[in-house]
């Protein structure tokens, strides 16, 4: 079995210790993130209006932040009419398990109807989307927040 040389062990050991050293932490992906997810939805909102202290991202921003960093999956499920990105969304609009399959055929025919038309922001998608699902929710609001 062959070992690395000890000039490519240091090498890669003062890489990892200059990155932690820089404070690249998870935590200041995870604003990168939400930063461009703000500006990809067009919101003033900075990043930390979107998580708690805690760091976790709050209820009402999970599907628009689900929908910008999945829409192209999103787009494959809503074509089948049916998928895990499709019901994952579904369930953050607040469709229950046992509608699942009625929603993917609905959103497929609106997918079908131009939500793929000039319009693909997340934002756009989100609010046509949210229109779909809302016979199939139980017990949830009329809108869920972007």
């Amino acid at each position: 079995m062959r070992t690395l040389p000890s000039s490519a062990v240091l090498a890669v050991s003062g890489l990892a210790l200059s990155l932690v050293a820089n404070g690249c932490t998870f935590k200041a992906t995870i604003e990168q993130i939400m930063d461009t997810t703000s500006n990809v939805t067009g919101t003033t909102s900075s990043a930390h209006s979107w998580v708690t202290e805690d760091g976790l991202l709050k209820p009402e921003h999970k599907a628009i932040a689900f929908l910008t960093l999945n829409q192209s999956n999103i787009q494959q499920d809503l074509a089948a009419g049916q998928g895990e990105y499709l019901t994952s969304l579904g369930t953050l609009l607040g469709v229950p398990a046992h509608q699942q399959l009625a929603y993917g055929a609905a959103a497929q025919s609106r997918y079908a109807r131009g939500l793929d038309g000039t319009d693909r922001t997340p934002a756009a998608w989100l609010s046509a989307l949210q229109e779909t699902a809302q016979p199939f929710r139980q017990n949830a609001p009329a809108r869920v927040q972007d």
